[in-house]
């Protein structure tokens, strides 16, 4: 039995480890999906008019009802989009019936549509504020010369446009604007990939465990033939 000890205690405290990590996973499962279900709800809330003291924390995705001027000028961030290819996201400046100039994602075009004239002036939007974090350390510079913007880096475009660094994506605008495909904000883009790693870690688990099995029976089979 001395012999078998050991395999079987490596065994038990490596399966533990690993069940750990999985439980661990599950907790942090029903965390992320907490957090999503907040999103998704104050996504679909009640609108309300622009802030006047605007906080990316706590203003995140809040429902907004503008009505004002999109202004001349327009930012193209570079985005692809499944069924539909590369193209660009919209990024204009908006300037709200009391006086105050925000940018707004107005949606999606097409390649060949990057330069095509849109419509401006007078309008009223359905939107959520947004403060996207799309810059990492692969992302490459903004050619800026060329407007052709690879993350929506509100402070520089606010700068660009001369508005507010608060940036609304519109989901509605009126009326609508022939071209764009708005791309409203939700939480498809969070990642949660915590039940696969779960599932990840319960399944070397059970590998360790039947690992384990085996070596045991390789060890107690030597044991009897010396014997």
């Amino acid at each position: 039995m001395k012999r078998l000890a050991a395999p079987l205690l490596i065994g038990l405290i490596g399966a533990a480890i690993l069940v750990a990590l999985g439980v661990w996973q599950m907790q942090r499962l029903a965390w992320k999906e907490a957090i999503l279900n907040d999103i998704e709800s104050t996504i679909a809330g009640d609108p309300v008019p622009l802030p006047a003291s605007y906080d990316p924390g706590t203003d995140r995705y809040q429902p907004v009802e503008l009505e004002g001027s999109i202004g001349e000028g327009e930012l193209h961030v570079l985005v692809s989009q499944k069924q539909k290819g590369a193209g660009y996201r919209i990024i204009a400046p908006f300037t709200t019936d009391d006086g105050r100039t925000i940018l707004i994602d107005r949606g999606f075009v097409p390649n060949e549509a990057k330069d095509a004239t849109r419509r401006i002036g007078e309008t009223a939007i359905r939107a959520n504020l947004h403060a996207p974090e799309e810059r990492s350390g692969f992302t490459p510079e903004n050619e800026v010369d060329r407007n052709i913007w690879f993350a929506r880096d509100v402070g520089a475009m606010a700068d660009a446009l001369g508005a507010e660094p608060i940036l609304a994506i519109v989901r509605e605008e009126m009326p609508p604007a022939p071209g764009i495909d708005p791309l409203p904000v939700s939480s498809e883009g969070i990642p949660n990939d915590h039940l696969q790693y779960a599932i990840t870690w319960f399944s070397l688990a059970a590998v360790w465990l039947g690992m384990t099995v085996i070596w045991v029976r390789r060890r107690s089979f030597a044991q009897e033939v010396r014997t």
